[in-house]
């Protein structure tokens, strides 16, 4: 009889240990509650979530707790006596019939401080309609939610469908959920600095203390000495905004109602700590100690200007960082990785070296303005930093290039088949592992013949670009030797007829120990790093779930479409995986250039050119997290 008993008061507790972890209905909020968590994926900052499983042989519904059960996979193996490995897990509960399907799999999403509520399926799972809105039909049943349900089309295949209007139940896009967001996490961290607002006007004249928290209405171009910044406009999360903030390591996030908020204009102009997560943020009064940041040691920069003629970059050159800087050596790279892998690069591709920056500079008319503002005699004034900057920058642009130098381009394009080139910036201080660089110097376009869009007025006006108040800053902060500083020009033909471009991370941003690229992209020449305001450029993860390379092996995840597209997608299926598999050799074989021995996402901008939509890469760097 004891025996019995202990069985029973056993069976008793597994019970009611089971029942705090799941439940077959939810019938308010309050239910849903006690199971909620976070999205396997960051990609919204303002979504709570409760995954579902409904078992189609039993044909019971079972909502679960993703905090203490994150995957579905624990749970159909922890309760519900399911014994296969994951792989077969994967390949017969994802795939795109009902057959050898045990289980429907999808998540319950609610946009916090809304009535808003989202049905899920992972963007890898290929369910076929029939069940998907059997599914929808399932919950709609046993909760509470009804018709406020709405399902979310998060990859190109549910799109496509939607837009053959096969879905009798309702549908979203990324919009539904990306217009509700109010917080976004930038660069997460905690640091502790006086509270202060500045509209960004007044950041053209003053200088915030390097002891402050700022509060800006709107997205600076230059990122100031500041312990934190607090923008009220929504990033990309590859902008450089985001890139320079990662590499400075401070707490950064997007806020849009930061301006009314009254708890922040209450603490203004007092010590506060600010600390910024996925998914939360706080700001609250404290005591605690500001810890200034140790005086950074002066880093030397390598300049070689041996070599005095233009480099054709169809040759990788040696050791060319030392003397073209590393974004031109780096395109010489991507030419080399061209010839075995399916993408284009710039054609006419050639660099400037150093040379002729540095011997532009030590003018008479220049090298004066450079040595009286590096003597550091009235470096604490900002005001007068500008205008000496200035000094610099106009001395530069109206000192006559060398006239070997135009003669040389001359004869180097003459047989070209374009007429419009780009200059670009390739210094020795950007595109490095510790300092990327991201938006500090100018791109100009010169044009054969054109007398207005001259070579010699495009070349001036990036090597003027040395001496911007951002790069010039942004070298101060890093400790970078100022004097050290030397530009070489990439030059290449330009991109009138862009048909869409972007940057891909090589990286799962938004899901830790998870495969994929993380792809930014807009429509026509719309900058993706620098959007205007209220434009949404489309951002999605790509994968392939099961590690094959066939395009339906291929997954795509939305966090948002373009606004400039009518939010829909800007490439089709096939271009998504080919940008995969491209990023992924691009990646493997820079390790081998870079003679890395470990793991380094990288950083790739690249293009959608012409009738054929050409895939063109740019630009390949380090990606510093």
């Amino acid at each position: 009889m004891h025996k019995y008993i202990c069985s029973f008061i056993f069976l008793l507790i597994i019970t009611s240990l089971n029942a705090q972890r799941y439940s077959a209905t939810l019938s308010n909020y309050e239910a849903y509650k006690a199971f909620r968590g976070k999205p396997l994926s960051d990609k919204f900052s303002n979504i709570e979530s409760v995954k579902i499983v409904y078992d189609l042989k039993k044909q019971k519904m079972y909502y679960f707790d993703s905090t203490l059960i994150p995957l579905h996979y624990d749970f159909v193996t922890n309760y519900l006596s399911y014994s296969q490995d994951l792989e077969i897990f994967n390949n017969e509960n994802y795939s795109d019939t009902d057959k050898n399907r045990n289980y429907l799999l999808g998540n319950l999403n609610h946009i916090k401080g809304t009535d808003k509520w989202v049905f899920e399926l992972a963007a890898s799972d290929h369910m076929p309609i029939a069940l998907i809105e059997r599914f929808y039909n399932l919950i709609v049943q046993s909760t509470f939610i009804g018709s406020n349900l709405k399902f979310y089309l998060n990859n190109p295949e549910k799109m496509e469908w939607f837009q053959q209007n096969k879905f009798k139940i309702p549908c979203v896009k990324s919009d539904f959920i990306f217009n509700e967001i109010t917080y976004q996490e930038v660069v997460s961290g905690t640091n502790i600095g006086i509270l202060k607002q500045y509209k960004l006007k007044d950041l053209e004249s003053t200088k915030p203390n390097s002891d402050e928290i700022i509060i800006v209405d709107g997205t600076p171009d230059i990122l100031p000495n500041v312990r934190g910044i607090i923008v009220n406009e929504l990033q990309t999360p590859l902008s450089h905004l985001v890139l320079l903030g990662k590499n400075r390591k401070i707490p950064i996030m997007a806020y849009t109602n930061a301006l009314k908020d009254n708890n922040l204009k209450r603490l203004l102009g007092r010590k506060v700590e600010l600390k910024i997560e996925i998914d939360t943020f706080y700001v609250k009064e404290t005591n605690k100690k500001i810890v200034q940041k140790a005086n950074t040691k002066k880093k030397k920069l390598i300049i070689d200007t041996t070599v005095t003629s233009i480099v054709d970059l169809s040759k990788i050159p040696k050791n060319g960082i030392n003397y073209i800087g590393s974004k031109a050596q780096n395109l010489a790279y991507l030419i080399a990785i061209s010839k075995d892998v399916q993408f284009k690069t710039p054609e006419n591709a050639h660099a400037i070296p150093f040379y002729f920056y540095v011997k532009h500079v030590q003018s008479k008319s220049i090298s004066p303005l450079i040595n009286e503002l590096l003597a550091n005699t009235r470096k604490d004034s900002a005001v007068w930093v500008k205008q000496q900057l200035k000094k610099i920058r106009d001395a530069i642009k109206k000192e006559p290039i060398n006239p070997q130098l135009i003669a040389k381009l001359n004869e180097t394009f003459k047989n070209a088949s374009f007429k419009n080139f780009r200059f670009r910036s390739s210094t020795n201080a950007e595109d490095l592992d510790d300092f990327n660089g991201a938006g500090l110097y100018d791109s100009k376009t010169g044009i054969v013949g054109d007398s207005t869009k001259t070579f010699e007025k495009a070349i001036k006006q990036v090597w003027a670009s040395v001496w911007n108040e951002g790069s010039y800053g942004e070298r101060e902060l890093f400790g970078i030797d100022q004097r050290n500083i030397a530009m070489g020009v990439l030059v290449h033909r330009s991109f009138p007829d862009e048909l869409a471009n972007g940057v891909i991370i090589t990286k799962n941003i938004f899901r830790k120990n998870f495969p994929g690229i993380t792809v930014n992209i807009q429509k026509g020449e719309n900058s993706v790093v620098k959007p205007e305001k209220g434009e949404v450029c489309e951002q999605f993860v790509a994968y392939h779930f099961n590690m094959g390379t066939d395009d339906d092996d291929f997954d795509v995840d939305y966090t948002s479409n373009s606004n400039l597209n009518n939010n829909e997608p800007l490439l089709s299926r096939k271009e998504m995986s080919r940008l995969f598999l491209v990023s992924q050799k691009i990646e493997a074989k820079m390790y081998r250039y870079w003679r890395k021995n470990r793991y380094h996402p990288v950083d790739i901008e690249f293009k959608i050119v012409g009738e054929n939509r050409d895939l063109y890469i740019k630009q390949v760097r380090p990606f510093n997290e």
